[in-house]
């Protein structure tokens, strides 16, 4: 079961693409609502950075029960939050701005939360192309460093969230994201270690 558990689980993040797909085939209403494009943007959105926190999550999950399966979820969540970072960029340029450079740039300087979202999925770009085994070769020691832009990218889109959801951390949604990615930064602060009293 602990072998086949790790395959089976790197396609679950496919479902809610499925899910969102099934909607637009027929035409759904109830899946998504009266603003289409706003539920499209808003569910990736929100995929990407649970898949994202996620991802953190499996390192401190393998220390804790000593099971490799954890770890070898790691790079697929990761590169499943990078897929729907993506489709919820081009899904907001491209169905909402029309790709319109002059509406992005507008929007960009209007709204904040569009700076901090772009930043985020800027974050996971070299993340993503630096995920294959050959680039961790390639960069050694500078592999680790660089893949610590994931943390940044997780608080940069919870703010993103946050900023954009018209309660802020009131909205159960952002909270979902906000605790889960909070813990994993608190778990990699270097806290000071207290050593036992030396024998006299």
């Amino acid at each position: 079961m602990r072998r086949v558990l790790p395959h089976f689980a790197r396609w679950l993040p496919l479902l809610p693409l499925l899910r969102l797909g099934w909607g637009l085939l027929r035409q759904d209403f109830a899946i998504l609502t009266a603003n289409p494009v706003e539920k499209l943007i808003d569910t990736c959105g929100w995929w990407a950075l649970a898949l994202l926190a996620l991802s953190l999550a499996m390192a401190p999950l393998q220390r804790a029960t000593r099971w490799s399966g954890w770890g070898v979820l790691k790079r697929p969540l990761g590169l499943w939050a990078f897929a729907y970072g993506c489709l919820h960029l081009l899904i907001y340029t491209g169905l909402d701005l029309g790709f319109s450079p002059r509406e992005l740039a507008r929007d960009l300087a209007k709204h904040p939360f569009i700076f901090v979202g772009m930043a985020t999925w800027l974050c996971l770009l070299p993340l993503a192309i630096t995920s294959t085994k050959g680039w961790q070769r390639r960069l050694g020691r500078n592999w680790k460093r660089l893949h610590r832009l994931a943390y940044l990218a997780a608080l940069l889109g919870v703010i993103h969230f946050a900023w954009k959801a018209k309660v802020g951390f009131r909205d159960p949604r952002v909270l979902l994201l906000a605790v889960p990615v909070a813990a994993l930064l608190l778990l990699r602060i270097p806290w000071p270690r207290r050593h036992p009293a030396r024998a006299q």
